[in-house]
């Protein structure tokens, strides 16, 4: 839909809207290109300042997907001021800052409207060296995928909304939702990534399936080394899912070979994220351990999930 809007970029645009990455890329001179992405979302926790901590941390990951670093935030807030009280958006806003002040980076104003249903999150502006900037057209055959955070925020906000998330779950869920992919950009870079991309909306398949059709390759995830969050499994197979994971597997299916993968175990690959963690492909395997065992010192559950290999843009499903 988007990709005919910028005919003729000009030699500045290093990424654009041609590949469909995480954020745009502007060259501003030898060495230094700005990052620039927004992104904003409706509540996915009954907590105001939780909700505006995820929405931050969500848009902000855009950056670290990109290899960057992020440097200046503009609120995006929409709000039903008729019923909602401004303390209610205050604490909303100061989740937005506890992000901020985590990430290093600033916040600097921003734009509210009038909506019926609330909304916020961030544009934000970062930097990065664009000889060592990651894309997500970058896999290549050998290749390991690594992910760094557990799939499943999607389908325990869908239980959260419906009353149907038990109070340890919902924890889980919101630790991971706000735990910034800092630390994870820290590691791909460290140990030589080629790409990479942030888990959100189109979940693990749709993400991951972008990847490999703009890099030319397949791609092979064993889905029982996929890390799930404690509590998402059991919510799934009861059909607790999220109207977009159906959206996903519907648009993955035709590039999809779900091998003997069950029901479940599919859904979860689809489930829409809020503020997942980032796909890698790692130079090789052992770049990939080595990138999961600093992310796991860390707190993080990193896993390697699959390979790279020569394709044209479709991914295998192992047990």
């Amino acid at each position: 839909m988007v990709r005919g809007l910028t005919p003729d970029p000009p030699p500045e645009l290093l990424v654009g809207l041609a590949t469909g990455d995480d954020a745009a890329v502007w060259r501003i001179g030898r060495g230094r290109a700005l990052v620039l992405t927004a992104d904003f979302i409706t509540p996915v926790v009954d907590d105001a300042r939780a909700w505006g901590r995820i929405a931050a941390t969500n848009a902000v990951s855009d950056v670290y997907a990109m290899g960057g670093r992020p440097l200046l935030a503009l609120n995006l807030v929409a709000w039903n001021s008729g019923e909602l009280s401004n303390d209610l958006l205050a604490d909303v806003l100061a989740g937005g800052e506890d992000a901020a002040r985590a990430g290093g980076f600033v916040v600097g104003g921003g734009h509210t409207v009038d909506d019926p249903e609330p909304k916020y999150g961030m544009a934000v502006v970062g930097e990065v060296d664009p000889g060592r900037m990651l894309t997500n057209a970058g896999l290549r055959p050998g290749n390991a995928l690594v992910l760094t955070k557990p799939l499943g925020s999607g389908v325990i906000s869908t239980a959260i909304k419906r009353a149907e998330a038990r109070p340890e779950v919902v924890d889980r869920a919101v630790g991971e939702m706000t735990r910034s992919n800092e630390a994870a950009a820290a590691a791909a870079m460290r140990h030589g990534a080629t790409a990479a991309t942030d888990v959100t909306g189109f979940g693990l398949l749709g993400h991951g399936l972008r990847m490999a059709q703009e890099s030319g390759v397949d791609l092979e995830i064993s889905a029982g080394d996929v890390p799930i969050i404690e509590g998402a499994r059991e919510l799934a197979a009861l059909g607790t899912v999220p109207g977009g994971t159906q959206r996903n597997l519907d648009w993955v299916s035709p590039h999809l070979d779900r091998g003997d993968a069950g029901e479940t175990a599919v859904t979860l690959l689809a489930d829409a994220q809020t503020s997942g963690g980032l796909l890698l492909g790692m130079v090789s395997h052992d770049a990939g351990r080595a990138a999961v065992t600093d992310l796991r010192l860390s707190g993080h559950e990193a896993a390697i999930i699959g390979k790279v290999t020569e394709g044209s843009g479709r991914i295998r499903l192992q047990p």
